[in-house]
């Protein structure tokens, strides 16, 4: 295991862009979603730098693109309801488990460490995709986007979960690949590690001086 791990006992990860590369399915649920409220269709690569704040931001975000200025509210609410069903109609058609991803999951949980998923994606889209690639019975303890008052970058979600498993922060990890999950580690006392290869808004995840930059999950285990 790595030196970092020393006298770490939660492991606190993210989903979309660090445990699995999600992009080409959001992209056509947007892709739909915009073309069921009549308007222009984003490509993948400009879905790829909205993902990150959750659904509701990602349509927003979609929506402000094809339309040059903010949506009104009865709009985006039709977008958001029409990505939710073209989306949750099939989560895994195309998303794919980043290299060494499982590998590290599995030898962290035979390891004794307490993993978590912390996302800010739609609650109801995590156990679908979890249990698609086998790791979902890995997992202690899961939360979406939607399971809080608060989604990261706040630190609610990380210190609700360590406070439910009776873990002090300072024995927690939190593994993401954008500054959102950087910044929320931070602030809920969590040591942080980041990767490079997932959805950062077009910035390097360096920028946000995570604790720890690893280029695989495999680095965790090695």
């Amino acid at each position: 295991m790595h030196t970092m791990l020393q006298g770490k006992r939660l492991i606190a990860f993210d989903l979309d862009g660090t445990l699995i590369d999600s992009v080409p399915d959001l992209a056509v649920g947007v892709q739909r979603a915009l073309h069921d409220v009549g308007l222009a269709q984003p490509s993948e690569a400009q879905v790829r730098d909205w993902v990150g704040n959750g659904a509701q931001v990602l349509v927003e975000r979609a929506l402000t693109w094809a339309l040059s200025a903010p949506p009104e509210a009865a709009l985006q609410q039709s977008a958001y309801d029409a990505f939710m069903r073209h989306y949750g109609a099939a989560p895994n058609a195309l998303t794919k488990l980043y290299p060494g991803a499982s590998e590290a999951l599995h030898a962290l949980h035979e390891a004794g460490f307490v993993l978590a998923l912390i996302t800010n994606k739609p609650e109801r889209f995590i156990e679908p995709i979890l249990s698609h690639f086998g790791v979902l019975a890995l997992f202690t303890s899961t939360l979406g986007g939607d399971s809080l008052a608060e989604k990261k970058p706040s630190p609610l979600p990380l210190l609700h979960v360590a406070q439910t498993l009776d873990i002090t922060p300072s024995a927690s990890v939190m593994v993401g690949d954008s500054r959102h999950d950087i910044a929320a580690g931070k602030a809920a006392g969590f040591t942080t590690v980041a990767l490079p290869y997932g959805y950062n808004h077009g910035e390097p995840i360096e920028q946000s001086h995570p604790d720890l930059l690893v280029a695989s999950l495999r680095e965790l285990v090695s």
